[in-house]
């Protein structure tokens, strides 16, 4: 399966897919990137005169990436299909903010998997900018179950 696939697979899309680009993918650790452009809606009114990302998003783009994306390369043969007939849900995330990501900017999301088993997927995921610096990290988790025909 390529990056473009695992993208592609996302049952996600504009507004809310936060995925520009898979670049790494392995059985133990995914990194992607995307751009927060100055034309979301969101910035409009989060904070007036001064637009901040929403952590909330920044959180959904972490899962997206580090978890949602890792677990479509990780079920790749097993016909997992997000858009039709499997379901993904977040069980759990531990996270801290450190920085705050402004519009234009473009993160870079890191997650290396600690075990996928019983359907739930649970990662260690940070979330870099584009100096390098941490904007914020924490532990996910996710349930990501295939269709009633593969279980």
């Amino acid at each position: 399966m390529t990056k473009e696939e695992i993208v592609a697979k996302l049952p996600y899309g504009d507004p809310f897919l936060f995925v520009d680009r898979i670049t790494e993918v392995s059985q133990t650790h995914i990194k992607g990137e995307f751009t927060f452009k100055d034309t979301c809606d969101f910035y409009k009114g989060h904070f007036v005169n001064f637009p901040v990302t929403p952590g909330v998003l920044l959180l959904e783009c972490m899962m997206q990436i580090g978890l949602v994306s890792l677990g479509i390369y990780l079920l790749r043969d097993k016909g997992f299909d997000l858009r039709s007939n499997s379901t993904v849900a977040m069980v759990e995330n531990e996270a801290r903010f450190y920085k705050p990501v402004f519009p234009n900017d473009t993160v870079t999301v890191e997650s290396d998997l600690q075990y996928f088993r019983f359907h739930k997927l649970k990662s260690k995921v940070k979330m870099l900018n584009e100096a390098g610096e941490v904007v914020c990290q924490g532990i996910f988790s996710g349930i990501l179950k295939p269709g009633d025909a593969e279980s």
